[in-house]
């Protein structure tokens, strides 16, 4: 399990950006140098985790519980293979392409260590959007990406510090429930009669959240 590409964005004007500035960061590169990764602020008001990644939405996206997307080149392949397009990494807005970890089945509250440094950690699934429809320009984009309840995975900086392409990635930990990425996907978008069943994953990281808070005040005073 490793990051095969690490991906950042600047802001650029798009017919279908959401931001009020008509501008969007969802056109994301693949970078050489490492990248320094630390929790950007609240939702609203912090954007990405990555430096020298943009965030414009800051409604809808970024922020500390989404400071980091994670999608797999396994499913970007079997992306390829349906629309029958190539799809780079970073195609999808995702600032890491992972390498032989399967992010359907992560658990909410799952921590990964990247690299030397960084420990990551799931708080959830991609919702997808109207940017996201418009960068692809694939008919139906939002309806066939959700129904694949492959979403990839949103993750919060616990341990900030550099990443960089060909980083191992280290399952550290792994909660007590059985809420995976996928699970929550699909409580939240396809089957709402899943949602009791992931109440767990949410109980837990109100929990887990509040001693992050504790944690990161202790160590790094802010």
């Amino acid at each position: 399990m490793k990051i095969l590409s690490v991906n950042v964005g600047s802001a650029k004007p798009a017919a279908y950006a959401n931001a009020a500035s008509g501008t969007t960061g969802i056109e994301k590169h693949p970078v050489e140098t490492s990248v320094h990764v630390s929790p950007p602020g609240p939702p609203g008001a912090g954007g990405s985790g990555l430096a020298g990644d943009v965030v414009c939405d800051l409604r809808s996206h970024g922020g500390d519980d989404r400071a980091v997307y994670a999608f797999a080149r396994e499913d970007l392949d079997s992306w390829e293979h349906e629309l029958g397009r190539p799809l780079a990494n970073g195609t999808f807005g995702e600032n890491l392409t992972t390498l032989g970890i399967d992010l359907r089945h992560a658990l909410v509250g799952e921590r990964w260590k990247v690299g030397s440094d960084v420990v990551l950690e799931v708080t959830g699934a991609r919702i997808p959007c109207r940017t996201f429809a418009g960068r692809l320009g694939e008919k139906g984009w939002l309806r066939r990406f959700t129904q694949g309840a492959s979403p990839g995975a949103m993750l919060r900086i616990i341990e900030p510090g550099e990443l960089g392409v060909g980083d191992p990635i280290e399952v550290i930990h792994r909660p007590a429930h059985a809420v995976t990425v996928s699970r929550l996907f699909r409580a939240v978008t396809t089957d709402r009669a899943m949602l009791p069943g992931v109440l767990a994953a949410a109980e837990w990281m109100e929990r887990e959240q509040l001693q992050i808070a504790r944690t990161y005040t202790a160590k790094y005073g802010t």
